[in-house]
């Protein structure tokens, strides 16, 4: 990746940066869940969906928060 496309990538980021975030708090921890939840419906399951690698990527920042977290769903 180049300068430039680096330069774009952040300028597109930055509206989603406030929504997409590795889950540090239980409040991130639930807006990436409700998040998860709202893109789940909208995908389905149509792995050709524009979004479905978002949902791949969601499902694995809220399943890495709920393995290190959140001691019901621990082994």
């Amino acid at each position: 990746m180049n300068a430039a496309q680096l330069d774009n990538l952040a300028k597109d980021w930055r509206p989603f940066s406030t929504l997409v975030c590795v889950p540090r708090t239980e409040e991130d921890y639930n807006r990436l869940v409700a998040l998860l939840d709202e893109v789940t419906d909208e995908v389905g399951e149509d792995e050709n969906h524009p979004l479905a690698s978002f949902m791949d990527v969601l499902g694995a920042l809220v399943e890495d928060y709920e393995e290190n977290f959140v001691p019901e769903l621990k082994p």
